[in-house]
């Protein structure tokens, strides 16, 4: 069943190859930075929306949804872009339908009753971002070799943060706070942020088209690609019968994974609502923190990479959750909080600033260790259906820090307290990680396609 895929002769990361596709990461941050967590979801979480509380909530049961539509269809999307030998070509269709639904943001006037149309096209917008994002990370055993994998994932996450580095200072310094006048400028009904939109959409297109001339696509794999869709749910079923059976703590770290890349991707969704609506940033400083977020980022990422390839996976996610859990914690502690320290007066944004941009540090290197902890463990010609488990079994449970960080305002009363929700999951996935053996040669079983 499985197709031998082509390894590259070097370790180099500075390849041909590499760019090309880390590429889509730095053009992946106009949807991530930009209308996900800095920009587009503090817009549809303000006043003009019915207030920060109401269109979090909302904000956090779309994505909620969006989550569970993607863990019952990841898997077998990408499981036949394997197969059928089209990989490329659905990271190239589901590029574009997301650069479509940005666009199409456009059309979200700032009026309460056009709530829902923002969150859907968002929630929508996550569902294919997903589906892009299973072949786009099956791609990397590719373009990479077990040596290097590490600090290639760790690249490409730092090219996303730089990406969302310079297209924040371009939403900056052309739409929030313009440095000449024209037209992008206009704020009535929201002109300025519909037209960021439309600025992430082209931006993302732009750089995802690299990979699609540089990477080859994988060989078609002639059974595997004759079977129906729900066929290939049964094939499914079947080969995580025999990897569970061969490598059980492949699926153990699945499922561990899944929770705390759940609480990492709500650092990201909330963080930017949070620094608006409890801290009181208006939207340039927002957008500040975030340019001076990811630099930090970055660093993390690549540093993380770094001790990935020396020192194993599991041991640079335990200590990025550890870290994740004590600046989240301080920030919720101490996030209402007044006091004076040596004569300088402690507030709340001192609080976000410091603690916040500790967050920002350790979420990278969680998550590309994640990935290049999977990718160890990839047989060759199967990438992106175990990435699609990976994004499944992510998406089972992705509903989890949304519902807890719109459950716990309910409760408690108040958006800063939110964060208990995402401190949970963090919690949740390392206890459930501890106990995963880290990565070795492992090749899980493969069973017959028919």
């Amino acid at each position: 069943m499985s197709t031998s895929v082509a390894k590259p002769a070097s370790h180099r990361i500075f390849s041909r190859p590499v760019l090309a596709w880390a590429s889509w990461d730095w053009g992946s941050a106009a949807f991530n930075a930009v209308m996900v967590t800095f920009v587009f979801t503090v817009y549809l979480t303000s006043d003009a929306f019915g207030g920060e509380a109401q269109a979090s909530t909302v904000l956090g049961w779309g994505l909620a949804v969006a989550g569970l539509l993607i863990a019952l269809l990841a898997p077998v999307t990408g499981q036949r872009s394997d197969a059928g030998g089209r990989r490329k070509l659905w990271l190239g269709v589901n590029s574009l339908v997301v650069a479509v639904l940005m666009a199409l943001c456009f059309f979200v006037y700032p009026r309460p009753e056009l709530l829902i149309l923002g969150v859907a096209l968002i929630a929508l917008a996550s569902i294919f971002f997903e589906f892009a994002g299973v072949n786009y990370n099956a791609m990397l055993s590719q373009i990479s070799t077990p040596a290097s994998v590490g600090r290639i994932s760790g690249f490409g996450w730092a090219m996303g943060y730089v990406g969302g580095i310079i297209a924040l200072i371009l939403v900056l310094v052309a739409f929030v706070q313009p440095v000449v006048d024209w037209f992008g400028s206009n704020t009535a009904d929201g002109l300025n942020i519909r037209l960021v939109a439309v600025f992430s959409a082209i931006w993302f297109l732009a750089f995802a088209l690299p990979v699609m001339f540089v990477v080859p696509e994988v060989p078609r794999q002639q059974q595997a690609a004759q079977l129906g869709f729900l066929a290939s749910y049964g094939l499914l079923v079947r080969r995580v019968k025999a990897i569970f059976k061969s490598s059980p703590h492949t699926i153990y770290f699945l499922l561990a994974s899944a929770i705390f890349r759940d609480g990492l991707a709500a650092v990201f969704t909330f963080g930017g609502v949070i620094a608006a609506g409890t801290f009181g940033f208006s939207l340039s400083e927002v957008i500040v923190f975030a340019i001076v977020g990811n630099v930090i980022a970055a660093i993390g990422a690549v540093i993380g990479g770094y001790f990935d390839d020396r020192l194993g996976p599991k041991r640079v996610i335990i200590v990025a959750l550890i870290g994740l859990l004590i600046a989240g914690t301080a920030v919720l502690v101490l996030g209402v909080s007044t006091f004076e320290v040596f004569g300088f007066q402690w507030t709340g944004d001192t609080t976000f600033w410091i603690f916040g941009l500790m967050l920002t540090l350790f979420v990278g290197p969680a998550q590309a260790s994640s990935r290049a902890y999977l990718a160890r463990l990839a047989p060759a010609g199967e990438e992106g259906e175990l990435f699609g488990l990976y994004a499944t079994t992510g998406r089972a449970v992705s509903f989890l820090a949304p519902a807890l960080f719109a459950l716990s305002i309910t409760i408690f009363g108040g958006q800063l307290y939110g964060i208990v929700g995402i401190l949970v999951v963090l919690l949740a996935g390392l206890l459930v990680l501890l106990p995963v053996k880290p990565p070795a040669k492992v090749t899980p079983a493969v069973v017959p396609s028919h």
